[in-house]
């Protein structure tokens, strides 16, 4: 389980269902369907790649971890931000230099990503299919808009959301902007993802309601404190996708 805390636990998991229409922004990668695993692997192989003589694997990871904060200001999300990411760390603690050969190689990770299908988190076009029955859904996903918008059309859920947002960062100003474009009601519309930093504590500073549905494998940088609430907002903390037909 994700070691993370929860600040203030004003939250009820058994919270009665919401039979009022709801909107339901909903994250992508790691929510719907499995994402980061791909990098772990894909950042395993370089790790072992390099095979670095005076830094252990944990030390390697430690600056790639910093070199990608790094490339997301420069170069957002997305694979060609991690592509980016693994030449700068190579670059960084190689003794040799980078050659074409070496690039080609390096990119290689990157693009074994690319080529992965969607796997689909337990249970989600069912409760999907359920929940777009009884509710207003929003895909919200930042990254890449051809790279996002390609993973909603292949998973095959496209069909179950009313609009597909892909933004370039999640914050409370992104939020702010969608609830506006959308013209919703804060205190019936949730954000419901798996990260912390990017789904929960800035939809629940935007002031709206909030569905944390932790995954085992998030992004070490997605990591964050979850901040909590004040009533009548409302935080849910779910076990698992599926549990959202419970609720809602």
């Amino acid at each position: 389980m994700i070691p993370l805390k929860i600040r203030d636990r004003r939250y009820d998991s058994s919270v009665p269902r919401f039979e009022l229409s709801q909107t339901l922004l909903i994250d992508a990668d790691d929510t719907l369907w499995e994402n980061n695993i791909y990098f772990e692997r894909a950042i395993a192989d370089f790790i072992s790649f390099l095979n670095h003589c005076e830094r252990t694997p944990a030390e390697v990871r430690e600056i790639l971890n910093e070199v990608e904060r790094d490339c997301i200001v420069s170069h957002g999300y997305g694979l060609k931000s991690f592509a980016h990411a693994l030449v700068k760390t190579f670059e960084r603690i190689s003794v040799e230099p980078i050659t074409p050969e070496l690039h080609h190689a390096i990119h290689g990770f990157a693009h074994t990503i690319a080529t992965q299908p969607i796997q689909l988190l337990a249970d989600v076009e069912k409760t999907l299919e359920y929940l777009a029955g009884r509710h207003r859904l929003v895909v919200v996903t930042k990254g890449d808009p051809h790279e996002q918008s390609g993973k909603v059309e292949r998973s095959g859920l496209k069909k179950f959301f009313s609009a597909v947002e892909v933004v370039p960062e999640k914050d409370e100003r992104t939020y702010a902007g969608v609830i506006a474009r959308h013209q919703l009601a804060h205190e019936h519309t949730w954000m419901v993802g798996n990260s912390p930093r990017s789904d929960i504590n800035p939809a629940l500073r935007a002031g709206i309601n909030a569905v944390f549905v932790p995954h085992n494998d998030t992004w070490i940088l997605e990591h964050e404190d979850v901040i909590g609430c004040e009533p009548p907002q409302k935080l849910l903390v779910l076990g698992s996708f599926r549990e959202l037909a419970q609720h809602f």
